[in-house]
């Protein structure tokens, strides 16, 4: 159940940093809403899943996911470019996090 918590919360960061994109520096009131209300949201369900997942563990999960879902979505959605060393830092990211969820004992419960 942590792991669902922790999803959501992943799913609601991207949608909240999405939105800050879209809210103009908080100058747009509907994208502004949805931006608090999906950080709030995101927090919560973060909070929650550290009650049983190690705090390292699912920051590095939660965080990474974010980085990577924001940056594809910049780049859709927002025609934001990435170079070649932005590729490979999101690779990295996606890497360790696959290695701490695959081969570290400290995500294991």
């Amino acid at each position: 159940m942590s792991w669902i918590y922790l999803a959501v919360a992943i799913a609601a960061e991207i949608v909240a940093t999405t939105t800050l994109k879209a809210s103009d520096g908080f100058s747009r009131l509907y994208p502004s809403i949805i931006t608090v209300i999906g950080y709030g949201l995101s927090f919560y369900c973060l909070a929650v899943a550290l009650r049983v997942i190690p705090v390292g563990i699912a920051y590095a999960v939660w965080s990474g996911a974010g980085i990577v879902a924001i940056s594809l979505i910049g780049y859709v959605i927002f025609k934001q470019a990435l170079d070649t060393a932005a590729l490979i830092g999101i690779g990295l990211i996606v890497t360790g996090v696959l290695v701490l969820n695959v081969f570290s004992e400290s995500a294991r419960h």
